[in-house]
C-alpha cells in the first residue's frame, strides 16, 4: 500500500440499460463554475479588505478562495441531492407496498409506482426517473435485483444500498418480499423521522454558527466607523493579530460545521 501514491480518479457509474445518473458525483456548468468562484471570491476578498485593506492581497487571496469554494458547493450539492432521493426513495417503498399488498407483481408495482410518484413529487424527479430505468430493464429481462444493486450503488445511500442487499437476497431464497418491503419502508422512515428532529434540535445552532459567522466582520466594521484610533489594523502588530485571529475563526467554524453535521 503507498502511503503518498496518487489517488486514483473515481470511474463514474452507469445504468445497466441507458444513461442513468450518479450521485456521488455532480459536474457543475461553466456558468455555475463561475458564478460559484465570483460568490466564494466577491465574500472573502471583502472580509480582507475589512481586515487588510490592501486591494491586490484581497483580489489574489480571494481569487485563491473563489477557487477553493467551487468543489466546496459541488459536495454541497451533492449531499442535498442525495437527501432528496432519500425522501423520494421512501415514497417508492410506500407505493410498493401498497402495490404488492394488493397482489399486484413486482413489474406492475413499479409500474403503478412511476405513475403515484410523479404526482406526490414531478414528472422529472429523480425517483421518477430510477423507477423508469427499472422498467426498461425488466423488459429488457434484466433481474430486477441487479437493477436495485445498480440503483444503489449509483445512489451512494447506505439506505438504499441496505435495502437493495436484503431484497436480492430475499427474492433469490423466496422469502416474503411483502414483508421486507414493509419493514423497510417502517425502519427507513423512522430514520428520516428522527434525522429530521435532529436537523430541528440543531437548527438553533445553526443559526447561532452563522451569527457568529458575520460578527467579527460587523465588529470590524463598527469600529472603523466610529472613527479615532480606536482600532489600528495597519500596525504589524494588528496584522500579526488580525492574521491569527482569521486563522482561528476559520478553523472554529469547519470544527463547528462537522460537530453540527449529525447523522445517524
Amino acid at each position: 500500500m503507498k502511503l503518498f501514491g496518487k489517488k486514483e480518479p473515481y470511474e463514474v457509474k452507469t445504468g445497466l440499460t441507458c444513461d442513468a445518473t450518479d450521485y456521488n458525483v455532480y459536474f457543475p456548468s461553466p456558468g455555475e463554475k463561475i458564478l460559484w468562484f465570483l460568490m466564494g471570491m466577491a465574500a472573502s476578498g471583502a472580509v480582507l479588505y475589512i481586515f487588510y485593506e490592501k486591494i491586490l492581497v484581497s483580489v489574489i487571496v480571494g481569487a485563491v478562495c473563489g477557487f477553493i469554494f467551487v468543489p466546496m458547493r459541488t459536495g454541497q450539492v451533492i449531499r442535498k441531492r442525495q437527501t432528496r432521493l432519500t425522501m423520494q426513495f421512501r415514497g417508492l417503498l410506500d407505493a410498493l407496498s401498497t402495490s404488492i399488498g394488493a397482489g399486484k407483481n413486482m413489474f406492475d408495482a413499479f409500474a403503478g409506482a412511476a405513475e403515484d410518484l410523479a404526482v406526490q413529487f414531478s414528472a422529472d424527479a429523480d425517483i421518477v426517473k430510477e423507477v423508469q430505468i427499472i422498467r426498461t430493464g425488466l423488459n429488457n429481462n434484466i433481474q430486477i435485483e441487479d437493477l436495485l444493486m445498480n440503483f444503489a450503488e449509483r445512489s451512494g445511500i447506505e439506505d438504499i444500498r441496505n435495502f437493495a442487499n436484503v431484497f436480492a437476497t430475499c427474492y433469490k431464497k423466496g422469502g416474503n418480499i411483502k414483508e421486507v418491503i414493509k419493514n423497510t419502508t417502517v425502519i427507513l422512515g423512522d430514520k428520516i423521522e428522527i434525522q429530521m428532529e435532529l436537523e430541528t434540535m440543531v437548527s438553533g445552532q445553526k443559526n447561532e454558527q452563522n451569527i457568529m459567522l458575520v460578527m467579527p466582520v460587523a465588529f470590524i466594521l463598527l469600529m472603523k466607523s466610529m472613527g479615532g484610533d480606536l482600532i489600528d489594523l495597519q500596525s504589524p502588530i494588528g496584522q500579526l493579530s488580525v492574521s491569527i485571529a482569521l486563522m482561528i475563526f476559520a478553523a472554529s467554524y469547519f470544527v463547528s460545521r462537522k460537530i453540527l453535521d449529525i447523522k445517524l
